[in-house]
């Protein structure tokens, strides 16, 4: 079981120009260690405050503790970063600390699912004994995947009465207007993933005929507001592109005997840059609400093809190096202001 903390650290002596060597420009190196142990870190001066799974935000503690302890005799830079995050073996002590939750193992039409690494198990068990859960990572993970599996358990052995699939990938009214056919026809495409894995796991006939009785739904988010949800299981999958409101509306949905599992990459968000992400909003909100779970997963937890795990790891690596070379451009035309006379 997945309860999300938050661990409070100091960090001692106090020493701007240090702390802002171990942060990074605009955070890089804190960004870094978020993707790289699944935790959100916040900080104001030398006060930092860690989210996520117990033993991840101890981890992360101890990393920064470290990283910055280095900072007093040499700069940090991003290559010095991940060389430590390799070679302290800091991803496997995650992993054996994570190990533990009970297993979960699913009956569906082409054989059995179950987790794959100690995550997954943690989610599964996560979705099992929880009425909300969050799953949150980059793609790849399983999370949509693993989401379905337990609402088809959960239908097929009669504990909901219908599934709904719920995605924030379209607005309501302009962009469906451009798609032809009714409305299921409409999200049908943003849906696709979803489609994909109940295929898989009871067969195009059985789906087909359950969506026919309104057993399965596919509903755009923007249609789901003044509705409540009983006796259902519920997936609102890309979540992080939900808004902060429509993650509010989403959560309030919720009725008797009922389960909620939401799905997103906080680093993946197709918002206007001026918008908050409800997905990262709630993390930060309800991580102390009894009876509420957060997994969160990492680049290690890819289980798809091997050269997926790779590719997100690069697409990482590029995007630091990005940040840091606009931070860079950005520092040298402030400088370049200071500098001219008035």
């Amino acid at each position: 079981m997945t309860e999300i903390t938050h661990r409070d650290l100091a960090l001692d002596p106090e020493d701007n120009e240090r702390l802002a060597n171990l942060c990074g420009p605009f955070d890089e190196h804190l960004r870094q260690i978020e993707l790289r142990l699944g935790v959100e870190i916040n900080h104001r001066g030398n006060l930092f405050r860690l989210l996520g799974a117990e033993h991840s935000t101890r981890l992360a503690a101890k990393v920064l503790r470290d990283l910055y302890d280095g900072t007093e005799d040499e700069p940090l830079t991003a290559h010095n970063l991940n060389l430590y995050l390799q070679e302290s073996g800091i991803e496997e002590l995650d992993a054996r600390a994570a190990e533990g939750a009970q297993e979960i193992t699913i009956k569906v039409k082409r054989g059995v699912v179950k987790g794959r690494g100690p995550n997954q198990q943690r989610y599964l068990h996560a979705i099992a004994t929880h009425d909300i859960n969050f799953g949150v990572g980059p793609a790849g993970t399983g999370k949509t995947y693993l989401a379905v599996a337990m609402a088809v358990e959960a239908l097929e052995t009669n504990r909901v009465q219908r599934l709904i699939l719920v995605r924030p990938a379209v607005e309501a009214g302009e962009k469906l207007g451009f798609l032809p056919g009714d409305l299921s026809q409409k999200v049908d495409p943003y849906l696709r993933p979803l489609y994909d894995a109940l295929y898989e796991m009871l067969g195009f006939e059985k789906v087909s005929k359950l969506i026919e009785r309104n057993v399965i739904e596919v509903a755009p988010l923007a249609y789901m507001r003044g509705r409540t949800l009983n006796d259902s299981f519920v997936i609102l999958d890309e979540a992080q592109n939900t808004t902060v409101e429509q993650m509010k509306m989403f959560l309030t949905r919720l009725g008797f005997g009922s389960n909620a599992v939401i799905t997103g990459d906080v680093t993946q968000t197709d918002l206007p840059k001026h918008q908050t992400s409800g997905l990262r909003q709630a993390i930060e909100i309800l991580r102390d609400v009894n009876g509420i779970s957060f997994t969160f997963f990492t680049a290690k937890d890819v289980v798809r093809h091997p050269l997926v795990q790779r590719i997100v790891r690069a697409y990482e690596a590029f995007d630091l190096q990005s940040s840091q070379q606009e931070a860079l451009r950005k520092a040298e035309q402030a400088k370049r202001r200071d500098e001219t006379p008035s």
